[in-house]
């Protein structure tokens, strides 16, 4: 029996593997980056201040000015600074902001803006280490700890804006068969005070990509995700599941397709990683949608889809060797 040959070290791969982080290259620096998106999201606040009045501005501005506070004192307690970590906490509490009602108490939007902060980004590193997009894992804290106050309709008995997709789950298609288009994309609608812009959402994302800003792999994938999965329930049967159209202009899709699914720590790198996640987080909001209990699945998608972020890294097309196609 032939003696067995063990190499030196041959297995060290198969124990520890020390690589630099997946980045992408790209001209654009970080702060840079990070003033674009603020600077996009100027006319959807804009529009939440006309369609909501002065509680877009009283939650923004609680929200946002939170978020600052506490970064800086986490670079106090850590004794380690950013370059741009206050552009940042910014658009990380702004993007929380628009993702509540616009009658959210102060005391909501701050704890939400520390847990964005705190538990989305510092305790794993600070920006572009954080697993989970920021903002969302604020929202669900609040959302899962406190639903009654996160309830757009309840806590928006004041207005006349209806909400379609709690129509379409609690009454059926037949009531929210009525809802216009245009309406929608005009922003009336209730949800996030932001995220419900749906004009001013669109001309954000356009700006982005064309920009360079953000890639269009993993939104565009996104919204062809949504469609082509509320397509099939159409399909299906029209008179029970709602169109494509109504689950893109309803709810947060787009806003999540240019601000959320685009999060540099908590999205893949390469395209084809971007694309399958585009594509689950998409398939995943028509699903709970339509099973789960919450009318608006986007931010919860968004939020299972970060946790194959990790495998879906490893999604790589395979190296072809130089003498591949020749004869031995």
């Amino acid at each position: 029996m032939a003696r067995q040959i063990v190499k030196t070290f041959s297995n060290v791969s198969s124990l520890l593997t020390v690589s630099p982080s997946p980045v992408w290259k790209t001209q654009k620096t970080g702060c840079e980056m990070v003033n674009a998106m603020l600077l996009s999201l100027l006319p959807v606040f804009l529009l939440a201040i006309i369609h909501f009045g002065l509680g877009a501005i009283r939650v923004t501005a609680l929200s946002a000015g939170v978020a600052l506070l506490t970064w800086s004192a986490c670079e106090k307690i850590t004794k380690r600074t950013h370059p741009f970590g206050t552009h940042y906490a910014l658009l990380t509490g702004t993007l929380f902001a628009f993702l509540l009602p616009a009658s959210a108490p102060w005391w909501l939007a701050s704890v939400g803006a520390v847990c964005s902060i705190i538990l989305g980004s510092v305790v794993y590193g600070g920006i572009g280490s954080n697993p989970l997009c920021a903002p969302l894992v604020g929202w669900a804290i609040c959302k899962i700890s406190w639903p009654t106050f996160m309830d757009i309709d309840l806590s928006m008995l004041n207005t006349t804006l209806t909400s379609p997709l709690s129509q379409i789950k609690y009454t059926g298609l037949p009531v929210s068969g009525h809802v216009s288009f245009l309406g929608l994309f005009l922003g009336e609608q209730l949800g996030g005070l932001g995220a419900a812009q749906i004009v001013a959402v669109l001309a954000a994302g356009i700006f982005l990509l064309v920009r360079g800003y953000i890639r269009p792999f993993a939104p565009l994938a996104f919204l062809v995700g949504v469609a082509g999965t509320s397509l099939v329930y159409w399909l299906i049967d029209s008179s029970l599941y709602a169109s494509p159209l109504f689950h893109l202009l309803a709810g947060h899709v787009l806003f999540a397709a240019f601000f959320l699914v685009t999060d540099w720590g908590s999205s893949p790198v390469g395209k084809l990683p971007l694309v399958t996640f585009g594509l689950t987080a998409g398939v995943l909001v028509v699903v709970i949608r339509t099973y789960g209990v919450y009318p608006d699945g986007v931010a919860f998608a968004v939020l299972l889809a970060n946790l194959l972020t990790p495998l879906l890294d490893t999604l790589r097309p395979k190296p072809l060797s130089v003498g591949a196609g020749r004869k031995a």
